[in-house]
């Protein structure tokens, strides 16, 4: 039988497993899989209950890992995820949030200071993925030294286990990026030295406007047009084709909200999610907070990714077109 609601002491014999983890959910059978799963992965389960008592306050426990199940909300249920959001960035609780499309810019703006790990309707194996990068982390949150090689492994490897699950069981659908960044700003390059008192290197340092964004829309054609005769895994670069709709969208004055942009990622919400945490961790993207509405915020390009992308198509010159 599943049961709907318990809290219990941690015996002195598990003390020394590091993490401890705190569920909350309405959905009883969604409930008991993330227990299952939690303790199969040897967590601590403090407490296991609904998300309304979480959300009230009335949780006894919250652990080092929080999970919620939050495929609706409402605005009462908004303010209380801010204040949960507050509650988790000073304990250093860290949240993972399973929500659904329908309401994911709501939760992304409610989510802004705990730094959440965010999951668009996930099936069983992206919950297990999210608990396996919990571990990676240290019980003080702060994610452990990887050399960038090592990052950018983590983060293939990771890719490779969802895109197994998903096609051998149906449980998993995105792929994800690993903990920590495998992306980073690259500075132009000045030939011929360092000197920066050589009037023609000033003008190699001039940073060209953005295209038009008619060429970068026709570029995002292009490569969605590819899904239509290949495996859309063979072509699948969400980082790219997030930097192209925030480029075109950045032209046209258009700001872009999180769910928007995951679509145009070409990959599944979580991944995107992942992507764009990666991204912003690197200085490419930025979150924006809507001053005029509290329940929205959007992601634009740093200035820095800005100049970044002129400079890509300011060498392109008369090429053809980009793929």
């Amino acid at each position: 039988m599943i049961r709907a609601d318990f809290a219990y002491d941690i015996p002195s014999n598990q003390a020394d497993i590091p993490l401890t983890l705190s569920i909350h959910a309405d959905r009883p059978h969604v409930r008991e899989q993330m227990r299952e799963d939690a303790e199969s992965a040897r967590f601590r389960v403090i407490e296991c209950g609904s998300l309304g008592a979480l959300l009230e306050g009335e949780a006894r426990a919250l652990g080092e890992i929080v999970m919620l199940d939050c495929p609706q909300l409402d605005a009462a249920g908004m303010a209380a995820l801010c204040r949960l959001d507050i509650r988790a960035s000073r304990s250093g609780a860290r949240l993972i949030v399973s929500t659904s499309l329908d309401v994911l810019d709501e939760v992304f703006a409610c989510l802004d200071s705990s730094e959440p790990d965010i999951l668009v309707d996930p099936g069983r194996a992206d919950r297990v993925i999210a608990l396996g990068q919990a571990l990676a982390r240290r019980s003080d949150g702060r994610v452990r030294e990887l050399s960038e090689e090592d990052r950018m492994t983590l983060l293939r490897l990771t890719e490779q286990v969802s895109r197994i699950a998903e096609r051998l069981g149906r449980l998993d659908g995105p792929s994800e990026p690993a903990a920590g960044s495998a992306l980073r700003l690259v500075s132009p390059s000045v030939s011929g030295g360092s000197d920066s008192s050589d009037p023609s290197r000033l003008v190699q340092l001039f940073t060209p406007s953005l295209p038009d964004p008619r060429l970068v829309r026709q570029i995002i054609r292009q490569r969605q047009l590819r899904s239509r005769f290949f495996d859309g895994d063979l072509f699948a670069d969400p980082a790219w084709d997030i930097l192209l709709d925030l480029t075109a969208a950045r032209v046209e004055n258009v700001r872009v909200s999180v769910t928007s942009l995951c679509i145009a990622s070409g990959v599944p919400p979580t991944t995107a999610l992942r992507w764009i945490g990666q991204m912003t961790d690197a200085g490419l993207l930025v979150r924006v907070e809507d001053k005029t509405d509290r329940r929205r915020a959007f992601i634009d390009l740093t200035q820095q990714a800005a100049d970044g992308m002129a400079r890509y198509f300011g060498e392109l010159g008369e090429a053809p077109l980009p793929i």
